[in-house]
């Protein structure tokens, strides 16, 4: 795995991990308060949308949510990314199709 950007990667697991939960950055809030870790709502959106977190997050995070198994060498088809939205004119798709 050369060329790793190692922050988006931890990112992307965590937030894959929430939202195969279901659980909102909101919601970890109250299940992190639950094992006695305390952040508030925008700590964690700016941990998690930096990347930075550390390792012992990570595991607070997992474990407040319940997750038993964890694969830090996941697929990178499997984790979710951040949408890219790219958008053409209508006058240019309009144009590939006449050929």
């Amino acid at each position: 795995m050369q060329d790793v950007d190692w922050n988006e990667y931890a990112k992307r697991l965590l937030k894959s991990e929430l939202v195969r939960r279901g659980i909102t950055n909101e919601e970890l809030v109250h299940h992190l308060e639950n094992i006695g870790v305390e952040e508030t709502k925008t700590s964690i959106d700016s941990k998690i949308s930096r990347g930075t977190f550390s390792a012992a997050f990570l595991l607070q995070c997992l474990n407040a949510i319940g997750c038993k198994n964890f694969d830090p060498a996941v697929m990178a088809l499997e984790l979710v990314e951040e949408p890219k939205s790219v958008y053409k004119s209508i006058k240019a798709k309009s144009k590939r199709s006449v050929k």
